[in-house]
């Protein structure tokens, strides 16, 4: 039986690339040096919905949205100092507001993939993505009538911000089966001892 990035123990909503034990780190690691990488080709459109889908899809909720809070951080942190957001107070309402916006897309994204039967395989995740993006722009569009950008959610800056985020899940899964396949962490040698 082949072994895929989608297990097969009852865990019908995780992905797997490496031993369960390293998933937290791995999924930390993968996703601040993606949200680093996000954050300076893409400033304000960092693909926050399909972090969340991927650290819902390989860890526990909690442990899932620790990660996020790191990616967020980066972003802040990156978003702050190297590309110099304006320190004032409605830019610094925003970064939470994105930061809260993309803890609740995580447990949205972990609700779905919960419920849904085969929650791993590509077309789940893909509703699981739908789903953490509507939340997250949702609770984003939610801010608006305190802070103001309502002009940020036409139907163009949201489609092309959805389909973003899309190419940035595929692009993670696919480095997530990379390194499956790899096998980078002795993964394969310690499952057959």
């Amino acid at each position: 039986m082949t072994r895929g990035i989608l297990p097969s123990r009852g865990d019908g909503c995780r992905i797997h690339p490496v031993a369960p034990r390293l998933a937290p780190m791995f999924c930390f690691a993968l996703l601040t040096a993606s949200c680093a990488l996000a954050s300076f080709a893409f400033a304000c459109a960092t693909p926050f919905a399909a972090f969340a889908v991927v650290a819902a899809a390989m860890l526990p909720l909690r442990p899932a949205l620790l990660v996020v809070t790191g990616a967020w951080l980066v972003n802040q942190t990156i978003g702050f100092s190297a590309l110099h957001y304006p320190i004032d107070g409605s830019t610094i309402a925003w970064g939470f507001v994105i930061g809260a916006a993309a803890l609740v897309s995580t447990a949205a994204a972990s609700a779905v993939l919960r419920m849904l039967p085969q929650g791993r395989t590509p077309p789940m995740m893909m509703v699981a993505l739908v789903a953490a993006y509507g939340t997250y722009e949702l609770a984003l569009l939610a801010a608006t009538p305190v802070l103001g950008g309502e002009g940020a959610f036409t139907l163009a800056i949201v489609l092309r911000i959805g389909l973003t985020s899309a190419v940035w899940l595929a692009g993670l899964v696919a480095v997530c089966e990379i390194v499956r396949l790899i096998d980078p962490f002795g993964r394969k040698g310690a499952m057959s001892a």
